[in-house]
């Protein structure tokens, strides 16, 4: 995916230059290895700062939510699952985008890299399917399947769904792909390996709010964890606020979300709240045929209301 870089540039540069967009958003080189960052680049002349590899995994459809600007956006798969959603939800006009469609073969965990070295990783390249790790008295190669993040792993919509340029021909999708293994493990337990089991995922979270603040979907104007009339949730560390506040976020992404990775991405301490929304994921596909951000002609079903939908649960 390197490779993409220099077309990603001269896309952009013609955008910018014929004045098409107003900025494009993208991604830039990170201060640290493995961690390129979101960047906006507003004149041709900035367009160099763009890179393109296997470290952008944030999901830059975040930072689409209620602009006005002509925008033109680097989409990977996910990414641009998400922007049909915020299309669909009216946070952004289709109309005000040129979507720089990027097919991909997944982002690289940092997390996972950094554990299986004990000195410090000086710089990480890519080349051919191979990541090579660099620290001051080592140099180690990896093969990159082997070192993706999880969601990435069972990812069957790697290239963009919708896009006005794409930088290079589509990818292989993955097939015979079990992307709920995990959850049908959960599923099985019964209901003391359930409780055990959130405990001790949950018991490290410190109420950063990072996974709300990474995700694509949470544009909310006061967050429910924030209202203060009434208060739905209280902001200490007890066991059972923190169980309310990532039970509720997951819902509220119910049939919305792409299992980008944004929120596991993002938590510092490397929860991986993903089994939430994935459970949701499932159960929207399993009882709706649904998934999230593939069309922008059909609204999610937590979204539609059919005069002839079954009533029978109404008491």
């Amino acid at each position: 995916m390197v490779a993409y870089t220099d077309k990603i540039k001269e896309i952009s540069r013609r955008l910018l230059k014929e004045c098409q967009v107003e900025m494009v958003i993208g991604f830039r080189k990170g201060t640290l290895p493995m961690m390129n960052e979101p960047c906006f680049v507003k004149n041709p002349e900035d367009v160099d700062q763009l890179v393109w590899d296997s470290n952008c995994g944030i999901n830059l459809a975040n930072y689409l939510t209620n602009r006005g600007e002509k925008i033109g956006i680097i989409a990977k798969g996910c990414d641009s699952r998400n922007i049909v959603t915020h299309i669909i939800e009216n946070k952004i006009k289709r109309e005000q985008l040129v979507i720089i469609g990027v097919p991909c073969d997944g982002m690289i965990d940092r997390r996972r890299i950094i554990r299986m070295y004990s000195e410090e990783i000086l710089e990480v390249e890519e080349t051919g399917g191979k990541i090579i790790v660099k620290g001051a008295d080592f140099e180690d190669t990896l093969k990159k399947a082997d070192v993706l993040q999880q969601n990435c792993a069972v990812c069957i919509h790697r290239n963009p769904v919708i896009h006005d340029e794409l930088v290079a021909d589509p990818v292989a999708e993955q097939k015979d792909v079990d992307r709920y293994a995990d959850i049908r493990e959960i599923e099985a337990m019964d209901p003391e390996q359930k409780w055990d089991y959130f405990e001790n995922l949950l018991s490290a979270c410190i109420r950063c709010y990072a996974c709300r603040n990474a995700c694509p979907l949470c544009y909310c104007p006061t967050c429910f964890v924030d209202e203060s009339r009434p208060q739905w949730v209280g902001k200490s560390q007890n066991p059972m606020d923190v169980r309310t506040f990532h039970f509720l976020r997951a819902f509220h992404c119910a049939g919305r979300c792409t299992d980008c990775g944004a929120c596991e991405r993002a938590c510092p301490v490397g929860i991986n709240m993903r089994v939430f929304t994935k459970k949701l994921e499932k159960d929207s596909f399993e009882q709706f045929g649904w998934e999230a951000g593939l069309s922008l002609d059909e609204r999610p079903p937590l979204d539609t209301y059919k005069p002839g939908d079954p009533d029978d649960f109404i008491k």
